[in-house]
C-alpha cells in the first residue's frame, strides 16, 4: 500500500444486529476504501499471523526505533 495509503483497524458496532466486529480498511486522506469485516472471535488468529509474518520477514523495527 504505497502512495499515502494506510491500513486502519478499528472495533465497530453494528446498529442493525447489535454486535461488535473488527473493521480492516485501506485509508487515504480520511476516506476508507476496501473494507473487510472480521468477527472478534477471529481477531487473535489474525494478530498471531501478523506477528509471525513480521518475525519471518525481519520487520521488528518497522516503527523507526532502530538501535544500533
Amino acid at each position: 500500500m504505497g502512495g499515502g495509503w494506510y491500513m486502519a483497524i478499528s472495533l465497530e458496532r453494528s446498529e442493525r444486529y447489535d454486535k461488535e466486529y473488527v473493521e480492516i480498511s485501506k485509508e487515504r486522506a480520511g476516506k476508507k476504501r476496501s473494507r473487510f469485516n472480521l468477527s472478534p472471535k477471529h481477531t487473535r488468529v489474525l494478530g498471531e499471523a501478523l506477528i509471525k509474518f513480521a518475525d519471518e520477514n525481519n520487520l521488528d523495527n518497522l516503527g523507526g526505533d532502530e538501535k544500533e
